[in-house]
Formats: structure tokens, C-alpha cells, sequence
């Protein structure tokens, strides 16, 4: 079992203690930027009444994007499997096979 490493991230003007599998630290310390990133431009464009109201939205846009991505990909998904249906009816045609 790998040790594990206590690292402190802020996001909001707190401060989160986490105790982590080294792994995870690169993307838990990019998700807390980005966070802060997108809670400060949400600051300076919208009227907000408090970091609770930041966050949600924080949340709600990360939320979404998730969403969409996975929407985005089943329509892939989807697309390539009538073609595929299309290209095996193709050649069946074309070999005689029904």
C-alpha cells in the first residue's frame, strides 16, 4: 500500500486538509485552481451575494461540462454504430449473406 501525503488546498478562502494518494495530487491541485479561476471570474462579472453563491455556480458550470461530454460521446457512439450497421448491410449485400 502506497503512503499516503497530506497536502492543504485552498479554494474560496478556505483551507481543505486532504490526505491523498500521491497520484492524485496534480489533478486535485489543477481542479482547485481551476475552481478558484472560474469563482473569481464569476466575482467580477455577476452580481453574487456570497462564495456560496460562486460555488454553486462553480459547480453547476463544472457539472455541466461533464454532462455535455458525456452527451457528445454516446452521440458519437451512436453515430458510429449506424454506420457500422451500414457497412455490414453493405457488404452482405454484396457477398449474397442475408
Amino acid at each position: 500500500m502506497a503512503e499516503k501525503l497530506k497536502i492543504k488546498l485552498s479554494i474560496a478562502d478556505r483551507v481543505y486538509p486532504l490526505t491523498i494518494d500521491p497520484t492524485q495530487e496534480e489533478g486535485l491541485r489543477k481542479a482547485a485552481k481551476n475552481i478558484e479561476q472560474l469563482a473569481k471570474k464569476f466575482e467580477q462579472n455577476y452580481a453574487v451575494r456570497d462564495k456560496q453563491d460562486v460555488l454553486a455556480m462553480c459547480a453547476l458550470q463544472f457539472a455541466s461540462k461533464i454532462e455535455q461530454k458525456g452527451i457528445d460521446q454516446n452521440e458519437g457512439v451512436n453515430e458510429a454504430v449506424e454506420r457500422l450497421q451500414t457497412l455490414d448491410e453493405l457488404v452482405s449485400s454484396k457477398l449474397g449473406i442475408k
